[in-house]
């Protein structure tokens, strides 16, 4: 397939995204398809940010794994990027502040280093338009890229042109003179990195997923969403407010998570589709309210966010942590579904079936996302989604003649399913509490307690699990049914696991792949029939302790034959999959030492944080004996202008311990 991964690294504050933007749109117009992740920090400025941007002619799944180009707008970037760049490729970056050593950051051979030398490339138009601000370097690069990677000139201006519109022609004539300046430079010095596309043209939508669930909910008739920001759910926040008149939606930023759920049961009680998103650490103060809408049956929606926990954990960063957390949500057992979403388009329908089984089934639905799957863009098919979607709004009484008896909102039903009546509908006047209940909502936990009464009312609401599974499609297996191994995943793992068993296939390992979206109610019975036949199963998933594995063994019985896990914050690689599952299946498990790659990151992780950024680690060595009781890697910190030897530093192989760091200049901490 042809296809190019561009990277673009800098720090907070450096115009990173505006770039991916530019980049990933001018594919979209010209037909490619695009998938991109931006890996940041919970800052304004500095720190470290990393943007991938992976372009092909037929679909990509994942933000993929090594380089084509890189970008890079700090030193800091070269350090730890250049070394990805594929033979082949080109870096490219501002040569007046920025320095690439091809041996000393271990660029590998026949890639192209560009330095733009930005005071000579914009000399003409700094001519016409006045000095630059140094955040316009990145349109001069992306010029630079748009020739390197062959993508349409003229149609990356058009971009431009509709990004500043709003600031006038002169702004745009600005922007466009850079981006010509860097295209037309790259030009005159390298060779472009690919061939020539096929562009189709087709123009394609770029979203997140957390617009899909945005938009899914606004297609579903939602009419009230609630929310506290919280990373990474926030953008469905963002999305609400700025199209809530357009849509006819409701939209309430409230002063805690406590209060977002309550307002959206009791939006649900009073008859208006309700939906409201938070992270995993608002999630956990939501938890009581949920089992609240259990017991009082009432239909709303929660979108809940994984990302790095626990606590405050790693905001930015994702992971696949909450699944025990979300399953034994609030006290007690009741009726809910649980659906995790496993890419964008599938976001978009999830939430419009998780509207409709809440109004239907008359149970909160809580549909499980993470950091990943909700903020990276990537295109999808205008096709893919639709505006007129199905609508089910379950048994709804619009009126109730006194004459047939009292109105019951619980009634015992052989489904479950009792008649829910809108609030001001006449002769349906009932009591809603969060005390269990009979089936006209008298309370049975005080004076009127009655045994045979729970039981029954118990048995009604959970009958719906039984009902509610018949109607969800069971998961299929992907792939080869004679496959070697079965990879076993859920949520925003589908992508990169595909891609893990094409890379299988062309090497000789035939793969199939299970995926799980809806995990309660769960598909025991399909998921045994299918894995009873595998020969190999690996889980793979990003946590530390394999929480879906366990949770599958806890209903089937069936476990696992190895765990791939990856809990570092950042994500899975279809190449690094790839080898990983090869280790599993020749039985040996993967290396937690510290890589010598590992030992000089966080060598330079020492240096950042202990004010130390003008040195460097210089040569790494590792040493089996030594007076530590592990193995440890013994680095030279170098002066990163004079190369001169400034300290010497030792990590630990096994434990990462940072055993000393000996300074061999005055004043150096």
């Amino acid at each position: 397939m042809h296809e190019v991964t561009i990277g673009i690294g800098g720090a907070a504050g450096d115009g990173l995204d505006k770039s991916g933007d530019t980049l990933a749109k001018t594919a979209g117009r010209l037909g490619l398809h695009v998938y991109a992740y931006n890996s940041y920090q919970s800052i304004i400025r500095g720190g470290h940010i990393w943007l991938r941007v992976r372009l092909g002619e037929n679909k990509v799944q994942s933000h993929g794994d090594n380089l084509t180009c890189l970008v890079a707008l700090n030193q800091d970037t070269i350090e730890r990027h250049a070394k990805e760049v594929d033979a082949g490729g080109a870096i490219v970056f501002n040569a007046d502040r920025l320095k690439v050593d091809a041996k000393l950051h271990g660029v590998k051979k026949d890639v192209q280093i560009l330095g733009l030398p930005m005071s000579q490339v914009t000399a003409d138009v700094v001519k016409e338009f006045g000095p630059i601000q140094p955040v316009m370097q990145n349109t001069v690069a992306m010029g630079a890229i748009i020739y390197l990677t062959q993508l349409d000139f003229a149609e990356a201006a058009g971009v431009l042109t509709d990004t500043f519109q709003h600031k006038g022609q002169k702004v745009i004539d600005l922007n466009v003179g850079l981006l010509k300046a860097g295209y037309e430079y790259a030009k005159s010095q390298t060779k472009e990195v690919t061939g020539s596309w096929t562009f189709s043209r087709q123009r394609r939508p770029f979203i997140t997923g957390n617009e899909a669930i945005a938009i899914g909910a606004a297609a579903a008739g939602c009419k009230f969403y609630s929310a506290y920001p919280m990373t990474p759910a926030s953008t469905i926040l963002h999305w609400m407010a700025a199209h809530a008149e357009q849509v006819g939606i409701c939209v309430k930023q409230c002063e805690d998570e406590l209060s977002v759920i309550n307002m959206a049961i009791g939006a649900g009680i009073s008859g208006n589709r309700s939906m409201c998103g938070t992270a995993g650490g608002g999630f956990a103060l939501m938890t009581e309210a949920l089992g609240m809408a259990g017991i009082m049956e009432v239909p709303v929606v929660c979108v809940e966010v994984q990302r790095g926990g626990p606590s405050t954990g790693l905001p930015t960063k994702s992971e696949q942590g909450d699944l025990f957390q979300v399953y034994g949500a609030s006290q007690g057992e009741f009726p809910r579904m649980i659906v995790a979403p496993y890419d964008v388009v599938d976001c978009y329908w999830s939430t419009v079936e998780a509207f409709n089984v809440a109004d239907k089934w008359q149970m909160p639905v809580i549909i499980m996302s993470d950091l990943l799957l909700s903020e990276h863009p990537e295109t999808i098919d205008a096709d893919s989604i639709k505006s007129d979607v199905k609508i089910d709004r379950g048994v709804l009484v619009d009126k109730w003649n006194p004459e047939d008896g009292k109105y019951k909102r619980f009634e015992f039903t052989e489904s479950g399913i009792s008649p829910r009546a809108i609030p001001g509908t006449p002769n349906t006047c009932y009591v809603s509490g969060s005390d269990d209940h009979d089936e006209e909502g008298i309370l049975i936990s005080d004076m009127f307690t009655s045994q045979p009464m729970r039981r029954k009312i118990m048995e009604k609401r959970m009958k719906k699990f039984e009902g509610l599974l018949a109607e969800l499609p069971a998961p299929k297996l992907e792939g080869p049914a004679d496959a070697d191994v079965t990879l076993v995943g859920w949520g925003s793992t589908y992508g990169v696991i595909n891609e893990a068993c094409q890379l299988l296939q062309e090497q000789g390992v035939k793969a199939n792949h299970l995926h799980v979206k809806y995990i309660l109610p769960f598909h025991a019975k399909e998921i045994s029939a299918i894995l009873s036949k595998s020969k190999k199963k690996i889980s793979v998933e990003v946590n530390y302790t394999s929480q879906f594995a366990r949770y599958l063994r806890s209903e089937t019985g069936i476990g696992m034959d190895a765990h791939i896990n990856r809990y570092d914050g950042e994500l899975f690689e279809p190449k690094q999959l790839a080898e990983e599952i090869k280790l599993a299946l020749a039985g040996k498990k993967v290396s937690l030492d510290v890589s010598e790659d590992d030992a000089r990151e966080m060598a330079c992780h020492y240096l950042r944080t202990h004010g130390g950024e003008k040195f460097r680690p210089g040569k790494i060595t590792r040493q089996d004996k030594s007076s530590a009781k592990e193995p440890v890697w013994s680095i030279e910190i170098v002066d990163r202008l004079s190369e001169e030897k400034v300290a010497e530093m030792v990590i630990g192989v096994q434990t990462g311990h940072t055993f000393s760091y000996k300074s061999l200049v005055p004043a150096v901490s």
